[in-house]
């Protein structure tokens, strides 16, 4: 856990905001130790972290599963979910600003998670996502009540090319009065990706505009694929 603060504490504050404003994603590298995303794997079959077990193929959101954690958060998921709340409100909060939005977001994220619990949102929504062969996630937006947070976070857990082969995760830009553009990631073991929950300011000749995202994930073809979201708002179930 030191090891994790120590690196949670060297995040380029100034880089991640550049790299969200101008693209509405952020890569930070190796974050996690190859240890550490090996603990978090090993929590998938412990059914006592979880509050709830999704196959996608029952509501056509693909070929996988997912499980959604119960509170309280395993320590390491916790920390790193409050931290990244402090890095990325400031920034929210710019786009907010820049898109003419009556919504400020508090510094501290419990102070966050108290306006989620006032409109009835006080389930988990961290989750784990396991892929085998074939296992492919259809594009979508996580959205999970009327409150929720621009931003939201992957933490990548196995090697790509070596523990999997395809399953690169997919982002569209739905661009103003054109056709949407496709950006294609396949960040490391370790990583982390910061990426836009919903929308996201894109600026235009007469001021700045929408410009609406989703994410999604292509096709594995070979290997299993293990990633851990961390979304900063609650659900209502």
């Amino acid at each position: 856990m030191e090891s994790l603060l120590k690196k949670l504490a060297d995040i380029n504050a100034n880089k991640l905001t550049e790299d969200m404003n101008e693209r509405g994603y952020a890569l930070i590298p190796t974050l996690l130790s190859a240890k550490m995303c090996e603990d978090l794997i090993d929590l998938y079959p412990q059914k006592e972290h979880y509050r709830k077990t999704v196959v996608m193929e029952r509501y056509r959101f693909g070929l996988g599963e997912y499980k959604y954690f119960d509170y309280p958060l395993p320590e390491a998921i916790q920390t790193i979910r409050t931290h990244f709340y402090q890095l990325l409100a400031p920034i929210a909060n710019t786009w907010m600003r820049a898109l003419n939005i009556d919504i400020h977001y508090p510094a501290q994220h419990e102070d966050f998670l108290s306006s989620c619990h006032e409109n009835g949102q006080q389930k988990a929504t961290a989750l784990i996502l396991k892929y085998g062969k074939g296992g492919f996630n259809t594009l979508h937006q996580d959205l999970y009540g009327d409150t929720f947070f621009p931003i939201q976070i992957l933490l990548f857990l196995n090697e790509p090319e070596q523990d999997y082969t395809g399953g690169e995760f997919v982002l569209t830009q739905q661009n103003l009065r054109a056709q949407s553009k496709a950006i294609v990631l396949k960040p490391k073991r370790g990583d982390i990706l910061a990426f836009t929950t919903n929308f996201r300011p894109t600026k235009g000749t007469r001021g700045y505009y929408r410009t609406a995202m989703r994410h999604g994930v292509s096709e594995v073809h070979h290997g299993e694929r293990h990633t851990l979201g961390i979304i900063f708002h609650d659900a209502l179930s």
